[in-house]
């Protein structure tokens, strides 16, 4: 299914309607893998106490609670153009005692409303493939953090190995759908995320992207056979 929407509004729909399922549907579709995925990230990141961060597409905010818990007492920003994605994570990071030090808004990460080197960190998780501009995003990440601070994500990709490559897109094109239409009763939905998938550059031409965009000291890591990819990069000092 090709979305008849632009891709903005078609994703916004997307996310709109499966936010009530998404957290427990990230848990069957991944194994479980994607909570591996973020704690080797912010083994990597080692986030130093009182750091700030901005955690573009933020979603549920999983992984803006774990950024808050990291920094201690940094200023920490979600941001995400779902409202209901939001609604559901504003409550998880209250039950999490964290609703002094999150804030949470609703925004386009492709005109970021923060002024120019503000961040000492800003993520973007299982998001970067449903933007319209990969390369907008990055720049727009790149601008609001500091000198030295780095522009961090964490996304789907795609194994080379066979047969496990095979395997991982029959998956992913077939099951996943059933699964979405079977738990969550968004058929339609969980069949274009694959499609999402298609056109998004594997782990290298990422980096390659990063690089592309002025960013130094690129690092990028294949997780679980190449399913998913961290990429780091870090500001200019200069800039």
């Amino acid at each position: 299914m090709k979305p008849v929407k632009p891709k903005e509004e078609f994703v916004h729909s997307v996310f709109e309607s499966i936010a009530p399922k998404y957290d427990r549907m990230n848990d069957i579709l991944s194994f479980q893998r994607h909570r591996y995925w973020r704690k080797f990230t912010m083994d990597k990141l080692a986030i130093h106490p009182g750091a700030s961060a901005l955690d573009l597409c933020c979603g549920t905010c999983d992984w803006t609670i774990s950024l808050a818990e990291a920094s201690g007492t940094g200023r920490i920003v979600g941001l995400d153009f779902s409202q209901n994605m939001l609604d559901i994570g504003q409550e998880k990071v209250r039950e999490a005692g964290l609703s002094d030090r999150i804030e949470l808004i609703q925004g386009n990460a492709m005109q970021l409303p923060f002024a120019d080197n503000l961040f000492d960190l800003v993520t973007i998780g299982f998001g970067l493939r449903n933007v319209p501009d990969i390369e907008q995003v990055l720049l727009e990440m790149q601008r609001v953090v500091k000198p030295g601070g780095r522009v961090v994500c964490l996304e789907l990709s795609k194994p080379t190995w066979q047969p496990f490559k095979a395997l991982y897109y029959f998956y992913f094109r077939k099951v996943l759908p059933l699964l979405g239409k079977l738990i969550a009763k968004r058929y339609e939905e969980y069949r274009w995320l694959p499609e999402s998938l298609i056109q998004f550059p594997d782990h290298r031409e990422l980096a390659a992207m990063f690089r592309g965009t002025g960013l130094v000291q690129v690092e990028a890591y294949p997780l679980t056979g190449g399913i998913a990819a961290l990429h780091i990069g870090a500001k200019n000092q200069s800039k």
